[in-house]
């Protein structure tokens, strides 16, 4: 093991457990920092972040959606601290007007999380992916696909989906590898696809059989309310399917083949590996 210390908060999720993984298997310390890690670190507990900083020589770092200002307040502390190097999980179109909600509250907790790394003095590089691919496998896509209906406000629009194992070599590369500094990396896969064209991968590839149903946004946002998420949750999911919607996110980006020389991995070896790996088991 080298002497680097890397902090990945947010190391339990979809994209943090993918960079902790990497990071370790190029001899990197990496810290899981999360309510439930290893490192507790809590977004909303401020009085928790010095500790999960100290001796960490880089972050990975994944916002709180809800909370715009705690991204700025994290890379203060990070910098004072001694953290050198902050890659920052943002958001495909968040700098741009009009791709999300005017009201869209993830879009401006990125868009000041963007600013104050580029801001900080440390070395940084911004990660901006679209829609997940592993949204499928393991996000809030999954329980529809296993349901046999994904009932969606997204029409016939399209999106560029991103595998998350791809944003995860991304961020490894620009926390370990020089030639990422001052990077922002736009991040998709190599196509486009409908919902209705991403759940027939699905099933070719052996997976669940699920039919896409395009419904409003009322209807949308009444169903999850109806299941108990919050007023945050509601407009978190309803304002990021937008784009999809719009077909704001099936534009392919060359972020990946810029950042690690190689094309992006295709929503078919996507859905192919999450079969093999069980992905749909009940």
């Amino acid at each position: 093991m080298t002497e680097k210390t890397t902090l990945v908060i947010g190391g339990t999720g979809m994209t943090g457990r993918r960079v902790t993984a990497g990071l370790r298997e190029k001899g990197v310390r990496a810290c899981v920092a999360s309510r439930s890690g290893e490192t507790r670190f809590d977004w909303t507990d401020p009085g928790t972040w010095p500790a999960a900083l100290e001796g960490v020589d880089a972050a990975y770092i994944v916002p709180l959606d809800a909370e715009p200002s705690a991204t700025p307040a994290l890379v203060e502390t990070a910098v004072q601290r001694g953290v050198t190097r902050l890659v920052l999980l943002s958001a495909r179109g968040a700098d741009v007007p009009g791709h999300f909600p005017d009201d869209f509250a993830a879009a401006r907790t990125h868009l000041e999380g963007e600013e104050a790394v580029r801001a900080s003095g440390a070395e940084w590089t911004i990660l901006r992916p679209s829609w997940f691919a592993q949204n499928f496998s393991e996000g809030f896509f999954r329980d529809g696909v296993l349901a046999g209906e994904l009932a969606l406000p997204a029409g016939d629009g399209a999106s560029a989906f991103i595998d998350a194992d791809d944003i995860a070599a991304v961020g490894v590369a620009a926390l370990t590898a020089p030639g990422h500094d001052g990077e922002v990396y736009e991040l998709s896969g190599p196509r486009a696809l409908t919902i209705a064209e991403a759940l027939a991968e699905i099933a070719e590839a052996g997976g669940p059989r699920a039919r896409y149903t395009p419904i409003d946004e009322a209807a949308f946002r009444a169903g999850l309310a109806a299941q108990g998420a919050s007023e945050d949750e509601v407009d978190l999911w309803s304002g990021g399917l937008r784009p999809i919607r719009t077909g704001a996110d099936a534009p392919i980006a060359d972020g990946v083949e810029r950042a690690l020389g190689r094309p992006p991995r295709d929503f078919t070896e996507f859905a192919r590996a999450a079969v093999q790996a069980g992905a749909w088991r009940p």
